[in-house]
């Protein structure tokens, strides 16, 4: 039997998203799981012409009626773009075309290209696929809904890597109950607490106006000798050295699926602050993690003056147990096991 690809679409990015990272790291483990399958990924972005229409309809009204999402048959492949090696090491496996074969490829669609596989007649064509959804709120790729319900219901798989998104899932499609599986994470836990400094760490890139408000907030009254790190465009290994210096971690979540960096904080000795974001639910217990609700700035501000008066490094010892519990549940252990599962079920759809 020839070898089974499993291959994942994702637009060029200069900088990765959180979730592309999750998809070129679980390529990887899938290269290394067994012999029978192999993993590639492909990059999209939008033809020439395409990109000239998107700008005109923005400045035209009239013309914007039908935009909304991308469209699948004017996005081509990106010949030149490689992820940035300072995550991956060009270390994934690059395929540079759309000729798939139903015999042997298996198709992963994220999220934000949901509606593809309608508008490619992946269905007609009889092209194996799934759709993997790691931010439910992302869901809505296009303003036509038929195509996206139409996409969903004749995927071989949905995956996801929340409850939370799994249940909103089953809520919106009654009928892909049976095809989802979810796939675990996994988070480092390296943990010094001989490194941490008077350091507060956060990542507000989706809600910056919330961040200003509550800079503006803290300006006078957070101690001089405590200082507020933003962690934006740094490499893996970079950012998991800003995590484990800091004592505090604010979260500024804004719908997510999951919300991995709030639990990489926890799971290097931070207290964490902030927005749970939705998917965070999954995670989110006392005494490691602090909910503020949205948009309670000065609750927000308050909450984080205290956390500084009262901190002492033997809270790291005193939550070890509740820590190591997340780190046994999100170990890269329990996140391979769960592509096994999937790399299992690809090759029983080929039989």
């Amino acid at each position: 039997m020839s070898k089974i690809n499993i291959i994942y679409l994702l637009p060029e990015m200069k900088g990765a998203s959180g979730g592309a990272k999750v998809i070129y790291n679980h390529s990887l483990i899938l290269n290394r799981l067994n012999k029978r399958t192999e993993s590639f990924i492909v990059h999209l972005k939008k033809k020439l012409t395409y990109k000239f229409e998107l700008s005109l309809a923005k400045k035209i009204k009239f013309l914007n009626k039908n935009i909304g999402g991308w469209d699948a048959k004017k996005m081509k492949v990106s010949n030149n773009f490689l992820p940035d090696n300072n995550w991956y090491n060009n270390r994934i496996k690059i395929i540079k075309n759309l000729k798939f074969n139903k015999d042997r490829d298996f198709i992963i669609f994220p999220e934000i290209f949901g509606h593809f596989p309608e508008e490619l007649e992946f269905k007609k064509k009889g092209i194996k696929y799934g759709i993997f959804v790691q931010g439910s709120f992302h869901m809505s790729s296009s303003e036509n809904f038929s195509k996206i319900k139409s996409s969903y219901e004749n995927a071989n798989l949905i995956i996801s890597t929340s409850s939370y998104s799994i249940d909103f899932i089953k809520n919106l499609f009654p009928k892909c109950k049976k095809n989802i599986l979810k796939i675990n994470l996994s988070v480092n836990t390296i943990i010094n607490k001989n490194l941490k400094k008077n350091y507060i760490t956060c990542m507000p890139r989706k809600l910056p106006s919330h961040f200003f408000l509550l800079q503006f907030y803290l300006q006078n009254k957070i101690p001089n000798n405590w200082k507020i790190d933003i962690i934006e465009n740094v490499s893996k290994k970079e950012l998991l050295n800003k995590l484990k210096r800091s004592k505090l971690f604010l979260s500024f979540s804004h719908f997510e699926g999951f919300g991995l960096p709030p639990l990489e904080a926890a799971l290097t000795g931070n207290k964490v602050i902030g927005y749970i974001g939705g998917g965070g639910k999954e995670y989110w217990k006392k005494p490691i993690f602090n909910e503020i609700e949205y948009g309670e700035i000065s609750k927000f501000g308050n909450t984080i003056l205290k956390e500084i008066d009262k901190y002492n490094n033997n809270w790291i010892k005193k939550t070890e147990v509740t820590r190591n519990n997340l780190a046994k549940k999100y170990s890269k252990i329990s996140e391979r096991k769960s592509l096994i599962d999937l790399s299992n079920k690809i090759i029983k759809f080929f039989k």
